[in-house]
């Protein structure tokens, strides 16, 4: 497994589901519509070569390699993407459960 940050998204990438991977449509995906952030090592993508300044700098949060990986992969990326106050504006109008993000 490994995470990381871009400048306001979360990326987690299942790294044990990549093996049984054969497009490795992430790495296409992130050379095509970003700039390359993600990259082969060992079969899994990795971010290894940057450092955390590296990745905030170069990454787009163009979210095409979860998108790549659900569509012809594995299923192994998630992003995660927080919007600061949205759970507060959502339980203000009932739209939340208090226990839904615990």
């Amino acid at each position: 497994m490994i995470e990381f940050w871009e400048r306001t998204i979360k990326v987690s990438i299942d790294t044990d589901r990549c093996d049984e991977c054969e497009t490795k449509a992430c790495i296409e995906a992130c050379k095509k519509f970003a700039r390359g952030l993600l990259q082969l090592k060992d079969g899994r993508p990795s971010v290894e070569h940057l450092t955390e300044d590296g990745i905030k700098r170069l990454g787009t949060e163009c979210l095409a390699c979860e998108y790549e990986c659900w569509f012809r992969g594995k299923s192994a990326i998630k992003i995660d993407v927080p919007i600061e106050g949205l759970d507060e504006y959502l339980r203000k109008r009932g739209l939340l459960e208090e226990n839904a993000n615990q």
